[in-house]
C-alpha cells in the first residue's frame, strides 16, 4: 500500500509539472536544439528544467535586466531563457570553462536567435570575473558552475551588482545536505557540498542581501538560492 501511494504521488507531481510546463513554459525549437546538442556532444544532462528557465526569465523581467551575467553555460539552455528576457539592446555574458562546450553554446544561441545579444567568454570564471568590473553592474547574475567555488562566485557577484540586482544560484538544496551544519553529520562532506553549505550560510547572513532558498525541482530535493542586493 505504501509503495502504491508513493507511485500515485509521483505520478501526480509529474502530471502537475507537465501541465505547468505546457501552459507557462513550453519549449520551442531553439531550446530543444540546445538539449539535443548537449546529448550529441556528450555534455551531462544536468540543465535546469523548463519551469526553472521560465522562473529565471521572470526574475530578469522583474528587475528590468539589461545586463545579465551567467557563470557556467553547459550547452546554453539556461542562457537562452535568460537572453530572451533582455530588451533589444540588452546584453548577456556567459562564462564557460571548456572551449568545446563554448562552441556548443554559441551554436545553441545562434539557433535560438539570441546570438546578437550574447557573449561567451572561455576560461576559468575566477580569471574573467575581475575583468568584468568595468563592464558592470549586472542586473541579474545566475551561478550554475562548480559548487566548491560558489562562495567565491558570490563575493564577485556582489561586487558586480547594483542595488536591486538579483543573484541566483542553482543546486543549493542537494537533497538536504547543503542545508545541514557540518557538526550535525557523521564523517567528512565533499568540497561541492561544503561550497553549497557555505554559500547558503553566507546569503542567509550577508548584510547586503535579502535571500530565500526555493526548492523548485520536481521532487523538491533541489532548487535556487535567490538573493536581492540591498
Amino acid at each position: 500500500m505504501a509503495d502504491e501511494i508513493v507511485e500515485q504521488q509521483t505520478a501526480l507531481r509529474q502530471r502537475i509539472e507537465a501541465t505547468i510546463t505546457g501552459m507557462f513554459a513550453p519549449e520551442d525549437e531553439g531550446l530543444r536544439h540546445s538539449l539535443q546538442a548537449a546529448k550529441e556532444h556528450g555534455l551531462p544532462e544536468i540543465q535546469i528544467n523548463p519551469i526553472q528557465g521560465k522562473l529565471l526569465q521572470l526574475f530578469a523581467k522583474a528587475c528590468q535586466a539589461r545586463q545579465i551575467l551567467e557563470i557556467g553555460s553547459l550547452a546554453g539552455y539556461s542562457g537562452i531563457w535568460l537572453a530572451r528576457a533582455l530588451p533589444a539592446d540588452g546584453h548577456m555574458i556567459t562564462l564557460e570553462l571548456n572551449p568545446k562546450h563554448a562552441e556548443v553554446v554559441r551554436a545553441s544561441f545562434a539557433q535560438a536567435g539570441v546570438a546578437e545579444r550574447t557573449e561567451v567568454l572561455v576560461g576559468p570564471a575566477m580569471q574573467h570575473l575581475p575583468e568584468l568590473v568595468e563592464r558592470g553592474p549586472f542586473d541579474l547574475i545566475f551561478i550554475d558552475a562548480d559548487k566548491a567555488s560558489y562562495p567565491a562566485y558570490l563575493e564577485w557577484a556582489i561586487k558586480l551588482s547594483r542595488s536591486g540586482s538579483i543573484i541566483i544560484a542553482d543546486n543549493c538544496v542537494r537533497c538536504f545536505p547543503a542545508l545541514w551544519a557540518q557538526e550535525d553529520r557523521q564523517g567528512e562532506i565533499d568540497a561541492d557540498t561544503q561550497g553549497l553549505l557555505k554559500y547558503n550560510q553566507l546569503t542567509k547572513d550577508h548584510p547586503e542581501l535579502t535571500s530565500l532558498l526555493l526548492a523548485n525541482d520536481e521532487d523538491y530535493t533541489d532548487g535556487f538560492n535567490v538573493s536581492v542586493v540591498k
